[in-house]
């Protein structure tokens, strides 16, 4: 099956609204590296709240990207993990931060140019 994402009625756009969310890009890429528990994971990702951590790892985890283990431990420790469909899309996730990183200069400047002073002719 494919999927047509100029479709409005198109699953394969609530898959884009997933994997272009921040907190799922920054979750899975957190989770590259190798497993992470809960904590870990909220501890990395700074200015995460617990209930937006848990929703995007509920999320992450129904389409499949990641994988919950938990463990009999007393608390219950918990565990995330990518999966192999995930595999191809980490790449990708990585050269788009990447990408992000060395040019947010160039972003800076032309929002600062965008909401400077305007010309009214411009206009």
């Amino acid at each position: 099956m494919t999927g047509d994402a100029f479709n409005p009625d198109c699953p394969t756009r609530q898959l884009l609204d997933r994997i272009g969310d921040k907190w799922a890009v920054l979750a899975m890429l957190t989770l590259a590296d190798g497993p992470v528990r809960f904590n870990d994971l909220r501890r990395r990702i700074a200015g995460i709240s617990q209930k937006m951590l848990s929703q995007t790892l509920k999320s992450l985890e129904r389409d499949g990207l990641i994988v919950r283990t938990a463990f009999p431990t007393v608390p219950v420790t918990v565990e995330y993990a990518l999966t192999p469909l995930a595999a191809g899309l980490i790449g990708l996730m990585a050269q788009i931060t990447e990408w992000a990183e060395m040019h947010i200069g160039q972003i800076a400047a032309a929002r600062a140019r965008y909401d400077g002073p305007r010309d009214s002719l411009a206009a």
